[in-house]
């Protein structure tokens, strides 16, 4: 059998899409979505095509399977689908030992999910567990109809990861091709790649621009072309840490040189709990009275924590700093002028 027995749950998901007949000729976008989707849901982890390519390989002609799959590719539909009506691999089982194995990989990588290394990963160990628990038998076609895990679309511009990584890792100065979303124009950049950050399921580039001698965020999918030089290495700026660069702000935005100040707002109890089981922030405190509830950041005044306020404007009045309630005052009035109140 193959060494990664995670393999033998992407040839069944392919298997089961193959065979679908509500939904005959899956492309091979189809097939990595499906096996995305099934195996890590929101979690953020991706599967590329080339794997999905390999184990279609694998289904048609690996010895050790015995799978033999008849995988053909329809032109005209633009899909796949079994020469042989009827055929699954379903008629060949996985034995008690390819299922102890899965199953002991995945406890494995659960009993680790505490550890400070695998805390980005949490959500994803976790899902495995969920997954695990309620389908022991790494059987999900009967759970499917009664749950439903939360699936979203891969985070975009993880296709320029790779390079960018690369490119931060080892210090090489980068040129990129950028198209901002308000603008056709497509600009270059030079620029010195130094850190990337996942938020709100999109990828984003924190690099330093010696044209402007500013550090300058990119999303990573507008990021039309990346050529880096490996001859030409930078030094990161002393004044840039990784690890305390987002301390103050909520969400991608930082404004330089611009101190946190304390931001003070009363909420209704029901919105306190949503905050006291998720924070907002990681210096949010939430004090009570009898009268009121009231919930203190000490952040950056950004544009996500703007558009956080006016989301939950029917349930937060904010009581400082002024700067802020001008903000969402200005905010406010422009929708009022676009909607016409």
């Amino acid at each position: 059998m193959p060494a990664n027995k995670y393999a033998l749950l992407r040839y069944r998901i392919i298997d089961r899409c193959i065979s679908n007949t509500r939904n005959p000729f899956p492309s091979k976008e189809d097939l990595r979505t499906a096996c995305e989707e099934a195996l890590y849901g929101s979690d953020g982890i991706n599967i590329s095509e080339s794997t999905i390519e390999k184990d279609i390989w694998a289904m048609r002609n690996e010895s050790e399977l015995g799978y033999y799959a008849p995988i053909s590719y329809h032109r005209d539909k633009r899909g796949y689908y079994y020469e042989d009506d009827g055929y699954s691999i379903n008629e060949i089982q996985l034995n008690e030992d390819d299922i102890d194995a899965i199953r002991f990989a995945a406890n494995t990588l659960i009993q680790f999910r505490e550890l400070p290394i695998f805390k980005q990963f949490d959500l994803a160990i976790g899902k495995i567990a969920d997954r695990l628990s309620v389908a022991p038998n790494l059987d999900t076609s009967s759970v499917d109809r009664y749950m439903q895990f939360e699936s979203t679309p891969s985070a975009s511009g993880s296709q320029n990861l790779a390079p960018l990584l690369h490119a931060a890792r080892n210090h090489f100065t980068a040129q990129i091709t950028y198209r901002k979303f308000s603008s056709d124009v497509e600009t270059t950049y030079e620029i010195h790649p130094y850190l990337l950050k996942e938020y709100r399921n999109s990828w984003y580039l924190i690099a330093w621009d010696p044209a402007r001698q500013i550090i300058r965020t990119f999303g990573c999918d507008r990021i039309i072309k990346i050529k880096t030089d490996e001859s030409d290495t930078f030094t990161q700026s002393l004044d840039f840490n990784s690890e305390t660069y987002f301390t103050h702000t909520i969400g991608i935005t930082v404004i330089d040189d611009s101190p946190p100040v304390e931001v003070v707002f009363e909420c209704n109890p029901i919105l306190a709990r949503y905050l006291s089981s998720k924070p907002l922030h990681g210096s949010q405190k939430i004090s009570k009275s009898e009268t009121s509830i009231q919930v203190t950041l000490n952040v950056i005044i950004t544009y996500e924590l703007i558009q956080w306020i006016l989301g939950y404007s029917s349930e937060v009045r904010v009581l400082s700093p002024s700067l802020l309630k001008e903000k969402l005052s200005e905010s406010l009035k422009k929708s009022q002028e676009l909607n016409g109140f």
